[in-house]
């Protein structure tokens, strides 16, 4: 089938000429491919070219599809993006004559606060005694490195020992689009990194495997850790920690950018140490601030409803 065919070589533009990251590659293609299986069950009446559907009415239909299917806006936001670049890339190469998933509006999406930690919460997490074996040692440090620098789970996994500067406590990170950027490190994380350091050689299997050699966090069979390792870490570290409440690895990066806000540093710093491409990104901080401050006021202002008179 020449739809299944066209995603197949747009999925080698992504990789080699898109540049962007493997997250996003992966969660498009699967859109797409989510795409053709959708008419392929469900044959429609359509614009044609080429074997290659472009009828923004197909378009429609597949996202009522996924409205009945009670999935959430930003999900199904996403699949236009993915639809409207593959078309647009198409468009690029001949082989349509325009794009009709530009003519498909994008679901609103319901605006969320992010989850974030309280200072005191945090003190629990980093208080947890963790082993002073190789892998309670690793934990630490995953731990503190999350806090402390605000990083992507995905960038933490990525991490090599070079990356680090251990002298002017400075992380060399590596996100999304493969676009690098410094971020800095505080002290109680880079000591842990090192406590660490001294014995991660006892993690390593020694068989040299592609990647392993400077990979800074290594599983116990000692390969690069991935992301799901690193999530249970995290919730090892958490139910251990007693501050009663589920929290994912990005709840942390959440944390380091509200702690930061609420401690006075502008917009413009915290996103380049999150690594936003856009400020609006950032500015949903704000909220979680705003939201923190009138918990305050309506607990404690004594004409806010919520004190005593």
């Amino acid at each position: 089938m020449l739809l299944e065919q066209a995603i197949r070589e747009f999925d080698r533009h992504m990789t080699v000429e898109r540049n962007l990251s493997e997250q996003t590659r992966k969660s498009y293609l699967s859109d797409l491919e989510q795409y053709r299986a959708f008419i392929e069950k469900h044959p429609l009446s359509a614009g044609d070219e080429g074997g290659i559907p472009v009828d923004q009415i197909v378009i429609r239909s597949f996202l009522a599809s996924l409205y009945r299917a009670k999935l959430r806006k930003v999900t199904i936001s996403r699949k236009v993006a993915a639809l409207r670049s593959f078309y647009r890339y198409l468009l690029r190469e001949g082989r349509v004559t325009f794009n009709p998933a530009d003519l498909v509006q994008l679901p609103r999406c319901e605006k969320y606060i992010p989850v974030a930690l309280s200072v005191d919460e945090v003190l629990s997490l980093l208080g947890v005694s963790f082993p002073e074996d190789p892998t309670g040692l690793r934990d630490r440090a995953v731990i503190e490195l999350f806090y402390s620098a605000g990083i992507r789970l995905s960038e933490l996994t990525g991490l090599n020992i070079e990356d680090l500067d251990f002298a002017r406590g400075l992380l060399k990170v590596r996100g999304k689009g493969r676009k690098e950027r410094i971020v800095p490190v505080g002290a109680a994380a880079v000591a842990a990194v090192e406590e660490y350091l001294k014995r991660r050689g006892e993690l390593s299997t020694g068989r040299g495997e592609a990647g392993t050699e400077d990979a800074l966090f290594l599983s116990t069979r000692g390969k690069r850790m991935n992301p799901r390792g690193v999530a249970r870490v995290v919730d090892r570290v958490v139910r251990q920690s007693g501050i009663g409440r589920h929290i994912s690895p990005h709840a942390l990066r959440h944390t380091f950018a509200t702690h930061l806000l609420d401690a006075g540093a502008d917009l413009r710093s915290i996103q380049e140490m999150l690594g936003h491409q856009s400020l609006s990104t950032t500015q949903k901080y704000t909220t979680v601030s705003v939201s923190r401050l009138m918990e305050i006021y309506d607990r404690s202002h004594p004409r806010a409803g919520g004190g005593k008179t």
